[in-house]
């Protein structure tokens, strides 16, 4: 886990960021006491059409007109 002054971190942060997305922890100390420690965000991956497969087949058509007995259950008059 390298340790470095924030003298040098400021001149040298872009290098300190790819060696925190590469998995190390970088340590920026004030003098020699330790004062924050720079780790990467984990990143998620989004992917489309993740639950393809897991639904139920076919799919419900929302835009079709409810039949009178789902509407009267809505309406609250059943």
């Amino acid at each position: 886990m390298p340790q470095v002054t924030v003298h040098v971190a400021k001149s040298t942060l872009s290098k300190l960021i790819d060696a925190a997305l590469a998995g190390e922890d970088v340590v920026i100390a004030k003098g020699n006491k330790p004062a924050v420690r720079l780790v990467a965000i984990p990143q998620g991956r989004f992917e489309i059409g993740l639950l393809k497969g897991n639904l139920t087949d076919p799919a419900p058509d929302f835009l079709e007109p409810m039949s009178a007995e789902d509407l009267a259950l809505w309406e609250g008059s059943a």
